[in-house]
Formats: structure tokens, C-alpha cells, sequence
């Protein structure tokens, strides 16, 4: 989920994810590691406003087109992650009758701590990013319907409803956006906290603010 993991790379022995990928699929998974990887590595040496794409492709030894043409802008080589296309099957996995805030706590749990024991400084440098540059933060705002979306169809499918459903859109933009000021809270506070828990904290109390709805399960239909 942009905002709150590293930028993992899933693997064949990764739970979830794809068979192991192709020769084509493994070059555009390097090219798109050295471009983040030397995005990273030069905003840390002077900063996120100084690092131009321009700079980023000659570290990553690509040309500048490249580089949009793996991401976008510059925005998103900081946000964009490898976990949003494993989130919606690893939801699908857990129970059907499952409330739906608790199948996101096991997968953040998994997505969370495994992102940041790979990639510790990757995880504060993003949540960094996204509370002090406006640009990072307007982008990620952006970026959030991609991962409400998943919500959405897999909640719609637990509850026979239309994805496109009022309740089911705010339902599931509501648990993306308390989750992604989780991200900036951590970040707010210099790291201090044991973000997992923090995750946890955010979850439960949306589960007593949303009441019945909050523990919603599959077997019901909200009002």
C-alpha cells in the first residue's frame, strides 16, 4: 500500500504472488529498481527538490524517457510499490466471513513488517517524503483510488453489493485514508513508534467508531 510499505519485490516463493517471472519480465524489474534505487540514494544526498529525472536516469544508467516510462513523474518513483497488486489476492485468501478490517490488519501486519525489516530507511524516507513535500502528498492523494478500488471490490464481493455502492466506496476510502495518516503520523514523530501497532490502533479504533458496520461481515448486509 503506497505510503506505508518499502518498495518490495515480490518472488516466487512470495505467498501470492505470480509464477517466477520471464527473462523480459526480470530486465524491466532491474531497470525499475535501478531507476527507484537511484531516486532514493540521490535524494537522500541533496535532498527532493534538488534531485531532477534528468540526474536519477544518468545514475541509473537509463535515459531520461526511460524513466517516464517506467513512472509517470517524479512523484511516483517515491510512491509507487510492488504490494498493491498482491493486496487484493491475499484479501481474497482470508475467510469470506471474515470482517473485512480484520483481513486488512493480517495483510498490513504481513505488508508493514515485512516491508520495513527488508528496507527500514526506504519505509521513513516515503513517509517522510509524504508529509513534507506537497507535491509527493498530492500525488499519493491521487494515487489512493487505485488501492480503495481493491477495497471496494473485494468488500462489494463479501457483501453481494455493487463495488460502485455509496456505502461500499466510503467504507473503503475511509479505511485507505485513516491508514495513510497512520503512514504520516509515524513519520511526525520521527519513527518513534512501532508502526504495526500504530496500524493496529488506527484499525480498532475504526472498528468502534463504524460500530456494526466497522465488524461488518459477509454473512450481513449493512444498513
Amino acid at each position: 500500500m503506497r505510503g506505508m510499505t518499502a518498495a518490495r519485490t515480490p518472488t516466487a516463493e512470495t505467498p501470492g504472488t505470480a509464477p517466477r517471472m520471464g527473462l523480459r519480465e526480470r530486465k524491466k524489474l532491474k531497470t525499475r529498481l535501478a531507476i527507484r534505487n537511484a531516486t532514493y540514494r540521490l535524494i537522500r544526498e541533496q535532498g527532493y527538490e534538488a534531485t531532477t529525472v534528468e540526474q536519477i536516469a544518468e545514475a541509473a544508467e537509463v535515459s531520461p524517457s526511460t524513466v517516464f516510462r517506467y513512472f509517470p513523474t517524479k512523484e511516483d518513483i517515491v510512491l509507487t510499490d510492488e504490494y498493491d497488486p498482491l493486496l487484493e489476492n491475499e484479501l481474497r485468501e482470508r475467510p469470506a466471513d471474515e470482517p473485512i478490517v480484520e483481513s486488512l490488519r493480517h495483510v498490513m501486519r504481513r505488508a508493514v513488517g515485512a516491508g520495513f525489516a527488508e528496507e527500514p530507511e526506504v519505509s521513513r524516507l516515503r513517509t517522510k517524503l509524504m508529509t513534507e513535500v506537497p507535491a509527493v502528498r498530492s500525488r499519493m492523494m491521487e494515487s489512493m483510488s487505485v488501492t480503495g478500488g481493491i477495497l471496494c471490490r473485494v468488500l462489494a464481493e463479501r457483501t453481494g453489493r455493487d463495488p460502485g455502492d455509496l456505502e461500499v466506496r466510503a467504507f473503503s476510502m475511509s479505511l485507505i485514508g485513516a491508514l495513510t495518516e497512520t503512514a504520516a503520523y509515524w513519520a511526525e514523530h520521527d519513527h518513534e513508534d512501532d508502526l504495526p501497532t500504530l496500524v493496529d490502533r488506527t484499525l480498532d479504533m475504526l472498528i468502534s467508531g463504524y460500530g456494526e458496520y466497522g465488524g461488518y461481515r459477509g454473512a450481513e448486509n449493512p444498513r
